[in-house]
């Protein structure tokens, strides 16, 4: 089955976050492949620079910690892309700490990238994104903004779970003109969570939570993402769609 004919996104304008790898990487391929014009953005040059050439994107290097840089960013890619149709904030830092040893700074840095820089760049897109005809923003929070894996974790999850509410409240305030969703992904074989699936025990360990006891690969959450971004998913707004493998059950 030639599954590019399921989404046709020919034309479109898509600015995808943390575009170099996992689920981001996933999505802008996804995209590109059934016919978007991308924007690229990623910390990591060399990797965002490779999937501007395998999409034929527009590739721009960014720390998301620096919300100054954010606006300009965006408006050069609108000017690339001659506008821009849909977001894709899936750019994140995940990281533990215990609450009593967390700095303020530690704490600043995880919402930073996690929660305000989608909201900026939203804001920053939104005169292109209210010119546009269904127009789309997802946001990528996270199983833990849902329901907590362990000890460790109160930033990141604060920050995606301030994401989910960021998202119905942009939901709200910008229908009917921009739809804005948010996914939820559980455990996903990306970078970030090399450290597990690395060691076969903890691997198995976490895994036990997950009703189908397998991670994702980042082709499963950028189906789903690309579903709310398309026209297919045109009565869809603020809401949260959770793609961990049944472990919330909510």
């Amino acid at each position: 089955m030639d599954h590019k004919s399921e989404f046709d996104f020919t034309g479109r304008r898509i600015v995808v976050t943390g575009a170099a790898s996992g689920i981001g990487r996933a999505v802008a391929e996804f995209v590109a492949e059934r016919g978007a014009m991308v924007g690229l953005i990623d910390v990591n040059p060399e990797g965002v620079e490779q999937v501007a050439r395998l999409t034929g994107g527009h590739a721009v290097t960014l720390d998301l910690a620096r919300s100054d840089a954010i606006p300009p960013a965006i408006a050069a890619l609108a000017e690339r892309l001659g506008g821009i149709d849909g977001i894709v904030n899936s750019a994140g830092l995940g990281r533990t700490s215990p609450t009593r040893e967390m700095t303020i700074a530690e704490w600043n840095l995880m919402l930073g990238i996690n929660l305000t820089a989608p909201f900026l760049i939203v804001q920053a897109a939104l005169p292109w994104l209210l010119e546009s005809t269904g127009a789309s923003v997802v946001n990528i929070a996270s199983g833990v903004g849902l329901r907590p894996t362990g000890p460790g974790g109160s930033a990141y999850a604060a920050s995606k779970a301030g994401l989910m509410g960021l998202t119905r409240a942009l939901a709200m305030e910008f229908a009917p003109k921009i739809r804005v969703n948010s996914v939820c992904p559980g455990f996903v074989r990306t970078p970030m969570n090399a450290f597990i699936l690395d060691d076969p025990n903890a691997s198995t360990a976490f895994l036990a939570n997950y009703p189908l006891r397998r991670a994702a690969e980042p082709i499963e959450v950028a189906g789903l993402i690309a579903f709310l971004l398309s026209d297919m998913g045109s009565y869809i707004t603020g809401a949260t769609y959770a793609a961990d493998g049944g472990r919330t059950m909510h």
